[in-house]
């Protein structure tokens, strides 16, 4: 019996050599597999033969996962160019870099449902998720930094690394249980990523929302400023951190005299009216330039946050003056100055008291002169 199958087996027809074997692979990403077959007269394979390539099945396959990974690199390096601005407003970046990683999970949920499309979509997700990577690494060190009271910074690292590993911990086991259950199906991954996302995205603000940041940056120094002017006592990083806008930081705060800074100074002063401004307070690191709608602070490269609170509080000042007295613009800031000269010694004594450093001013590598 076994030797008469055995003849029926030889007897059948060989296998034809020139028969395309269609090359198969698997792509998978976090949270899905899917199987895809290469087509020998596809995108990718086409643009390399354009190129002068030819490549093999295998090859094109090994092409198209350098790009998609890729992709993550290109990220990273653009975003490490944006690691001043990341100084200036860490919690914001921080909950933007979340933002980030949850849409680059939800392309690669997603790609699934557009497999002709899964290497674009895969490649943008890697993007997003690189750009995610830098800016909360990035991000980390000013944030641990304001709770470092006696130099404990490697023992704040520490505890936030075990609290991440316990939280990555219970987050494997949720969606573990999460994949089996709802999530099986793509119509249950669709529901719950986007809500799992909100509520991820939610408790990182709020986390930022109560983190004291006590560097001086232009939206808290005009916070400060217009405190001061409003009762006389100066907020701590704790008393500001809950009323910080962190969507929109640049936002101006008439209290504090409209400052907006960070402006080129050819945008703001004509050549023939920069030594003349500058002459104004030829000793100070810093250039004030009145306008309809705002007040421009320009300030010195090596000016600090001393040099910038300084400049703060005189352009507060003229606008209070100009507001109340009606008085001509060209004594405003002379009034003003003088103002400023006269409470600043305890003003920023008290400054200091609060738990605010004042010797750097950290305004996300906007424009500095030096003459």
């Amino acid at each position: 019996m076994i030797f008469s199958e055995i003849l029926k087996m030889l007897k059948k027809d060989p296998i034809d050599a020139t028969q395309t074997i269609p090359v198969y692979w698997f792509e998978t990403s976090d949270s899905v597999s899917r199987r895809f077959e290469f087509e020998a007269d596809g995108r990718l394979s086409s643009l390399l033969f354009a190129a002068g390539l030819r490549p093999t099945p295998a090859q094109a396959t090994a092409v198209s996962w350098i790009l998609k990974d890729g992709m993550q690199h290109v990220g990273k390096l653009i975003c490490s160019n944006l690691g001043a601005r990341m100084d200036s407003e860490p919690r914001s970046w921080r909950i933007l870099a979340d933002v980030l990683y949850d849409v680059g999970a939800g392309l690669e949920v997603l790609s699934p449902l557009c497999p002709q499309l899964f290497l674009e979509m895969a490649g943008l997700g890697n993007f997003a998720k690189g750009m995610a990577v830098v800016a909360a690494r990035a991000t980390r060190l000013p944030i641990y930094s304001s709770f470092a009271k006696e130099g404990n910074l490697s023992d704040l690292f520490a505890k936030g690394e075990a609290i991440s590993t316990l939280c990555n911990v219970f987050g494997i086991g949720v969606g573990i249980q999460l994949a089996s259950t709802i999530c099986s199906s793509m119509k249950g991954k669709l529901i719950v990523g986007p809500l799992l996302s909100l509520v991820h995205i939610y408790g990182v603000s709020e986390e930022m929302r109560a983190t004291p940041i006590n560097t001086l940056n232009p939206q808290r120094t005009a916070m400060v400023v217009a405190r001061f002017l409003k009762t006389g006592r100066i907020a701590s990083p704790a008393d500001l951190r809950y009323r910080e806008d962190l969507l929109f930081p640049g936002r101006l705060i008439e209290e504090a005299g409209n400052v907006k800074i960070g402006r080129a100074i050819h945008e703001v002063l004509k050549p023939s009216q920069l030594h003349r401004v500058k002459d104004r307070f030829p000793n100070e690191r810093f250039i004030l330039a009145c306008g309809a709608q705002w007040t421009d602070l320009i300030l010195e490269r090596s000016a600090t946050g001393e040099d910038a609170l300084r400049g703060w509080l005189v352009a507060a000042y003229a606008a209070d003056i100009e507001n109340s007295l009606r008085m001509p613009s060209e004594n405003v800031l002379e009034e003003a100055f003088d103002r400023m000269d006269t409470v600043f010694p305890s003003f920023l004594l008290a400054v200091r008291a609060k738990g605010w450093h004042t010797d750097r001013f950290l305004d996300g590598a906007r424009c500095r002169f030096t003459l």
